[in-house]
Formats: C-alpha cells, sequence, structure tokens
C-alpha cells in the first residue's frame, strides 16, 4: 500500500489528540462545564517587575517565565499567544496598560489581540542582609491575576521565595515561577470556575 497524505495527516490528527489527552489528563481537575467553557478561550499573558517609577514590561524579558505559565494554561485546553504575536500586534505601551490599571488602554490591547482573557504576572523584590550569614539576599515574589479583557480581576494568586542569594531578580523569578505555575494556574482557574458557577446560579434564579 503506497504512502498518502491522508495516512500522514490521520497520524498527526491521532497524535494531537493523544498529546490533548495526556495534557488534560495533568490538569487539575475542574469541573466539566468550566473545562469546556476554558476550551479553546484565548489568554494573553503578560509580564512586568515593579520599579522605583512604575514596572519593565519588556515582554522579550521574560521567555522563560512566559513557557512555564503557557505550558500549564495549554493543559487546559487553553489557546494563548506566542510573545512574538503579542509584539507584533499590539505596542509596548499597551502592554503596560495592565499594569498601570488603565481601563481603556487594556481594552483596546485585548481587542487587537482578540484576547478574551488576560494573565498578568507582576513581579517584586526587595533585598536585606542575611543576619547570620552577612551576605546581600533578594526576595522575590510574583502576584498573578487573571483578568477579563478590559483588566477586571477575576482571580488571582501569589508565588514567593524564602530568599535567593544573587543579584538577577528576572532569572531568580523565573525559576520561582518554574516552581510554582502548576499551583498558581490551578488556583486562577478554580477562581475562574467559581464566577462562571456563580453567574450560572444568579442567571437561574432570574
Amino acid at each position: 500500500m503506497g504512502f498518502s497524505f491522508s495516512d500522514e495527516e490521520q497520524a498527526d490528527a491521532a497524535a494531537e489528540k493523544a498529546r490533548r489527552s495526556r495534557a488534560a489528563a495533568a490538569a487539575p481537575k475542574i469541573p466539566q462545564a468550566c473545562r469546556d467553557n476554558l476550551a479553546g478561550k484565548k489568554v494573553m499573558v503578560v509580564m512586568g517587575a515593579r520599579q522605583q517609577n512604575g514596572y519593565a514590561a519588556d515582554q522579550s524579558r521574560f521567555g522563560p517565565h512566559f513557557n512555564s505559565i503557557d505550558r500549564r494554561l495549554k493543559a487546559y485546553g487553553i489557546r494563548t499567544f506566542t510573545q512574538e504575536e503579542i509584539r507584533s500586534h499590539i505596542a509596548q505601551a499597551e502592554v503596560e496598560a495592565y499594569f498601570r490599571n488603565d481601563v481603556d488602554g487594556a481594552l483596546a490591547a485585548s481587542n487587537k489581540m482578540g484576547a478574551q482573557l488576560v494573565l498578568r504576572g507582576a513581579i517584586s523584590s526587595r533585598s536585606a542582609i542575611n543576619p547570620v550569614l552577612r551576605i546581600p539576599e533578594v526576595y522575590v515574589s510574583i502576584g498573578f491575576a487573571l483578568l477579563t479583557a478590559g483588566g477586571e480581576t477575576i482571580s488571582e494568586a501569589g508565588a514567593s521565595s524564602e530568599s535567593y542569594s544573587g543579584t538577577d531578580t528576572y532569572a531568580m523569578a523565573a525559576t520561582l515561577v518554574e516552581e510554582q505555575a502548576g499551583g498558581v494556574v490551578s488556583r486562577l482557574v478554580t477562581g475562574y470556575c467559581r464566577q462562571l458557577e456563580g453567574r450560572g446560579r444568579n442567571s437561574g434564579q432570574n
């Protein structure tokens, strides 16, 4: 029997179905109605680091952080945008709107991307001298929020470190995200499901 493209396409489709099944099995359990609602939902992930004069939100600096969150979102069947897609569709000032609580700017950016939800990660850090070892240490925390297209908060989750030695906050934050991303995304999604369930109850009472 000769080779045909249809055979190859069927094999690719089967492999993709198997991949999705593995991802779904790896994701924490949520109500089926919520999983169905999230399937194919378009979510944009943006990261920023707090500075004295606001946030540094150049997305090219957050590749590892983005990848850790992206993998966990896809386990729920969510569609995410690559960082290249984000940079090619919206301006830096529009990304920063999510960190300035600029509702109009956030909504404009989401509309350009076609994003239905936004996952925002805001990195904060502080330094201190270890009282025993007398060496500088950096404490890193990240506040994550799942937002509507217009920047309204749906659910929140945090990740924090005890301490790191060194000065590369971005690298420390990347390690922290990778270690805690599973729990963070699970809490954000669970919060989304609770809100969805609440809307369903309210509509049923009307």
